[in-house]
């Protein structure tokens, strides 16, 4: 798996978590991700929307600036769902190439 869409799923992970603007979003994949640039985030906000995965909307203005919200769509969730169950294939990829990477040290 690309670690695009390793960063594509902790962004939906966040939206299933609560609705964030993209402002709060860069913050918070910051710490999971302390390379990421703020463009890149906006670019995959936008290809999550356009696959369906995200939908955007405006956020009540309060005292601050008009924000645009992103919320997971169903096709979000079944695509964290799909993510668990490649993850237990690539989890199995993984520990089979270290145990022979381990194996080949120990000869």
């Amino acid at each position: 798996m690309l670690k695009k869409e390793l960063i594509e799923l902790c962004l939906l992970h966040l939206l299933y978590i609560k609705d964030v603007y993209g402002y709060e979003l860069i913050r918070r994949i910051y710490g999971v991700v302390p390379d990421i640039q703020e463009s890149t985030v906006y670019a995959l906000l936008r290809n999550l929307s356009k696959n369906g995965f995200a939908e955007q909307y405006v956020g009540e203005k309060s005292d601050g600036p008009t924000r645009k919200y992103y919320h997971i769509t169903p096709s979000g969730l079944s695509r964290i769902a799909a993510f668990r169950d490649e993850w237990k294939e690539i989890l199995s990829i993984y520990k089979f190439v270290v145990r022979e990477e381990n194996d080949d040290e120990q000869k």
